[in-house]
């Protein structure tokens, strides 16, 4: 089986969807790597590299695409600047495509991907479940991202992190507020709480209370009168009522800290807009709203996904791609994360595709021109699919 690497064609993607150590574990499994030329060298992974591995590195991509049984990308297909084609059109029909996709909001790309009989996984669908854990590569972008969000608060206030006692007097720690209390959310906490922050946090979902003060936040929420567990580590949406009483919270809150850092995701998707222009307007001047959810669409109003905005003397802050800010690092545990996917299928030389399995069939997007991904299915369904 012949697996394909390109280079990544979204400005500002940095990553690389397979590393020198992990390339060298399929070379070793009996997989033939093939990587297009320059792929790794923005996550400082050289050629030479990937050559020592045992992959081959080779600069016609059409031809690349043309001859892979197996391709691993990190961003979704997109039209490629210098072949002047859309990658999938690039793609030999009938292959195996494993990336990131968020398909319910890329229906175009699935429909192309019908078209060509790509078989598609998902990295974004794999289950959240014990067995697929070493493939997350949610967890692990998110981890990343909540990490770097709490940096980026940091730089962007005009205080002090950290208690210091000085000849001039005390600092007082700043006190950060982190909506959402998933892998970035928890990661998000125990950065503030190593920078020496004092850290406040709340979820729809109480039982992550003992997670929360796990790494050193204090839990604050409310008490729901429906559930708001969706299964998988996500969270559902909320009733009305509870909606209500949550902003409530997130008023008083809000207007205590420094700092907020939102991470809130329905379904792992949508962004919920939980901090309104009222509430912004509300906040005192100097605090900074780092939204780690911008590219599910934000979760603050007034945010703009990709830029820095002031409002009303508060910072907001709504990053794109934050792992592509760490390649070096995204790219390994990428890079381990789907390794591990593809192994733990690699049977007598080859790929089992067997969609019975619950990761493969919980992953699967497009298979045999068919969608067989039911939430793709009715996005497609709602954008007028043919």
């Amino acid at each position: 089986m012949k697996l394909v690497v390109p280079k990544e064609i979204r400005d500002g993607e940095t990553r690389v969807a397979l590393a020198p150590e992990s390339c060298k574990k399929m070379v070793k499994a009996g997989v033939q790597v093939a990587i297009q030329r320059g792929a790794g060298v923005s996550a400082y992974f050289s050629d030479e590299q990937f050559i020592e591995a045992g992959a081959t590195v080779e600069d016609d991509l059409a031809a690349l695409y043309g001859a892979a049984d197996f391709v691993m990308k990190v961003q979704p297909p997109a039209e490629h600047p210098a072949q002047g084609r859309h990658e999938v059109d690039l793609l030999r029909e009938g292959c195996t495509l494993l990336t990131t996709l968020y398909p319910t909001r890329n229906v175009d790309v699935v429909r192309r991907l019908v078209d060509r009989r790509v078989t598609t996984f998902a990295t974004d669908c794999i289950p959240r479940t014990t067995r697929a854990q070493a493939m997350d590569t949610l967890s692990s972008m998110a981890n990343i991202a909540g990490y770097k969000g709490v940096l980026l608060a940091a730089l962007e206030l005009p205080k002090y992190f950290p208690m210091f006692m000085t000849a001039a007097g005390t600092v007082f720690p700043a006190k950060v507020f982190v909506i959402g209390a998933g892998v970035a959310g928890l990661q998000a906490i125990a950065t503030a709480r190593r920078l020496g922050a004092t850290v406040f946090a709340t979820d729809v979902r109480p039982e992550v209370k003992e997670q929360i003060e796990s790494v050193g936040g204090k839990y604050v929420g409310i008490e729901l009168k429906q559930d708001a567990r969706a299964g998988g580590g996500y969270a559902a949406e909320l009733s009305e009522d509870d909606k209500k009483r949550q902003r409530e919270l997130l008023v008083e809150q809000c207007g205590m800290v420094d700092a907020i850092i939102t991470t809130a995701l329905i379904g792992g998707v949508f962004a919920p807009k939980l901090i309104t222009a009222d509430m912004v307007a509300r906040m005192r001047p100097g605090t900074v709203i780092v939204d780690l959810a911008a590219d599910g669409g934000g979760n603050c109003e007034l945010s703009r996904p990709g830029q820095t905005a002031v409002e009303h003397g508060v910072k907001i802050v709504a990053p794109l791609n934050l792992p592509a800010t760490m390649p070096h690092h995204a790219s390994l545990l990428y890079s381990r994360n789907l390794t591990n996917f593809l192994l733990a299928f690699w049977k007598d030389n080859a790929f089992a595709l067997d969609l019975t399995d619950d990761i493969l069939k919980g992953a699967v997007v497009t298979h045999d021109g068919q969608v067989l991904h039911e939430p793709t299915r009715k996005a497609l369904d709602g954008a007028g699919a043919r």
